[in-house]
């Protein structure tokens, strides 16, 4: 039997968002069900350790926090430090220490913390398996004016954190080139083996029927309201037309960021008060999301960058076509069909894109089509590229 995968969910256990990276650190929690331990680093015993019953009740909850924010309950921090008082063992837990802690291999799906990025060189001097870190993207340096300026002070610190692991599974191509290419800016001279592994998806519902016939046409729009999500630049284009007799309402489903989508939530809150129509549903559970797809007839996800793409796969694999850039991993994730190209996202250029889907039936026919025959790989096929991947790395001592 072979050792087991130490899973580290530190933020996503204390989190009911379902932001990319906390829907992607749970479906891979999913997929290694049976072979991970999933465990946390408590900053407040100063020590990983398995999961408590609360933190596990955030993993499978189905109800999505209003905020990212991690949650520590007053109890967790106090029976955390009680621990730290008492303890009289090594930095690692002993309970994921036997029997096969020392050949246990680590995977770090998430963006972790200065705390975690601190204990990591005692993790790592506890076992030797392979250790493993999760790349999404690197959009605090190439966007620092539309990213939160907690992450942008911090993600610096992170890339050379990363140092120290084995292998770093980038989820896109794009994605491995940017860190590569920071790494050599940065003249590092030891660097982890990088490998482009993308993200899988959960297997979609037969493909959905529409709503009833007559509804106003539905343009449906999922992601967080950050800015570099560009959602002020769609809701003028959708203004745009609507101004001139376009009939059509536009969904908004995503957690909003305050400190980079304000100008979007702003705009949303004006709209609506003119009486146009749009709908923002805030963050929802899987099932309004499957609702969500179900009763639009495409997408538009007008981001200007992205480390994946998660909304554009999953729509698609719905039988919904999806209007997004094509570039870095946008292009990836959109180049084998059902999509259409709206440049660099102008308000204008989406716009056209809009107005000629809603005025050609047949090109959104075709475009269906297209969407319905793409094949994405499950969670459970990437668990198994990713440990097979994991297998064949060589220690970066």
């Amino acid at each position: 039997m072979p050792p087991p995968i130490l899973l580290d969910l530190s933020h996503t256990s204390h989190t009911r968002a379902r932001t990319g990276v906390q829907r992607v650190a749970r479906a891979l929690g999913r997929a290694l069900a049976g072979r991970a331990l999933e465990v946390c680093f408590d900053p407040y015993e100063s020590a990983w350790r398995p999961l408590e019953a609360y933190e596990a009740a955030n993993l499978a909850a189905d109800d999505p926090s209003p905020g990212r924010g991690a949650r520590w309950p007053l109890s967790a921090r106090l029976r955390g430090r009680l621990r730290r008082i008492g303890r009289r063992r090594s930095p690692l837990d002993a309970a994921l220490l036997a029997p096969h802690g020392a050949d246990s291999a680590f995977v770090f799906p998430e963006i972790f913390s200065p705390a975690v990025g601190l204990a990591l060189p005692r993790l790592f001097a506890s076992a030797r398996g392979p250790r493993v870190a999760l790349f999404h993207d690197a959009i605090a340096l190439q966007f620092p004016e539309h990213t939160p300026r907690g992450s942008v002070a911090r993600f610096p610190g992170y890339l050379r954190e990363l140092l120290q692991f084995d292998g770093v599974a980038a989820v896109s191509e794009d994605s491995r080139r940017a860190l590569v290419d920071y790494w050599a800016w940065l003249g590092a001279e030891r660097t982890p083996e990088v490998a482009a592994i993308p993200l899988g998806l959960d297997a979609p519902p037969p493909t959905p029927e529409r709503g009833p016939a007559g509804r106003l046409t539905t343009i449906l729009c999922v992601g967080s309201i950050e800015g570099r999500k560009n959602h002020v630049a769609l809701l003028e284009a959708c203004e745009s037309l609507w101004a001139r007799g376009l009939s059509f309402r536009l969904r908004l489903v995503g957690l909003a960021n305050p400190e980079t989508g304000g100008a979007a939530l702003a705009r949303i809150t004006e709209l609506r008060a003119r009486g146009r129509p749009v709908q923002f549903d805030g963050a929802v559970d899987e099932q309004g999301l499957e609702s969500a797809y179900r009763d639009c007839a495409f997408t538009v996800y007008p981001s200007l960058a992205e480390g994946f793409g998660l909304p554009v796969a999953e729509s698609l694999a719905r039988g919904r076509p999806c209007l997004c850039r094509q570039e870095g991993a946008l292009g990836e994730v959109s180049r084998d069909g059902g999509c259409v190209g709206i440049g660099a996202a102008s308000a204008q250029e989406i716009a056209g894109a809009v107005e000629a889907l809603l005025a050609s039936p047949t090109r959104l026919a075709a475009l269906e089509e297209a969407a319905r025959g793409r094949r994405f790989k499950t969670w459970g096929e990437y668990a198994s590229d990713l440990t097979g991947w994991m297998g064949s790395l060589r220690r970066n001592a």
